[in-house]
């Protein structure tokens, strides 16, 4: 137990640092714990750490909001599409190929980043949600079971759906919460989940609550958008190195 100190001491700061940006921001829980511990481990052993944490907090956003039935309803086709596609490709994840993996997760990163600090917000007609709710759920799972991180392009097509404050942060909750259950659903498939990971998930619970209150209290003093900036450049600086890593 002594020699996994520092390991668990990685992962209590890393969950720390992910449930502050999720404090701050709404969202970001699975994405910074991807991105932090995919820098030193792999994608798949990163994955199965966050299960417990991201499912618990996505599960309490979900819950909190005042439209859960109506969202169900609306968005059930993207659910299934997110279910489909995360056990579909999540063969990718557990596979031997770590170097692979580690790339496919360095490139969603950036992509998310650069996506959200360049791109300007648009607006997606309801006429065209029958067919691209799906689609959007399809590909989110895709990258989610090759990735570990449930943001693209779930995110910016929620964003566009011109929903209001609340039903936008439940809608992310629910999205999020689906990703988490269809990969724990694949990682469970691929024999990637153990006892061991699963206590020290559910361990890894402590400092990410933590992290969310103290993130919800810095927001009353924090620019929530500078932070915001600045959180994303880090991100795509992230997922650069993650890129260029199995190259060098």
């Amino acid at each position: 137990m002594t020699e996994d100190l520092p390991r668990l001491l990685l992962i209590a700061t890393v969950f720390l640092i992910a449930g502050g940006v999720k404090g701050m921001t709404g969202m970001g829980l699975p994405t910074v714990a991807m991105g932090g511990l995919g820098a030193v481990m792999s994608p798949v052993a990163a994955a199965s750490l966050l299960l417990v944490p991201s499912f618990v907090t996505n599960i309490w956003q979900l819950l909190a909001g005042p439209s859960f039935v109506k969202l169900i309803s609306r968005l059930s086709l993207m659910m299934v599409g997110i279910l489909v596609g995360t056990i579909t490709s999540s063969s990718v994840l557990t596979s031997a190929h770590t170097s692979i993996t580690t790339m496919a997760l360095g490139v969603a990163l950036a992509l998310y980043a650069a996506s959200s600090l360049l791109s300007r917000p648009f607006h997606v007609p309801r006429s065209v949600e029958l067919w691209l709710s799906p689609l959007v759920g399809l590909i989110t799972g895709l990258v989610t079971g090759g990735t570990g991180v449930f943001v693209i392009p779930a995110v910016p097509y929620l964003q566009a759906l011109d929903l209001d404050k609340e039903d936008l942060i439940q809608a992310l909750g629910l999205s999020f919460t689906v990703s988490t259950i269809a990969l724990a659903i694949g990682l469970g498939r691929g024999g990637a989940i153990t006892s061991h990971e699963l206590l020290i998930s559910a361990m890894a619970l402590v400092p990410a609550l933590l992290g969310m209150w103290a993130g919800q209290e810095a927001r009353k003093r924090i620019s929530p958008e500078t932070f915001r900036r600045w959180f994303l450049i880090c991100l795509l600086l992230l997922g650069i190195e993650l890129v260029a890593r199995p190259l060098l």
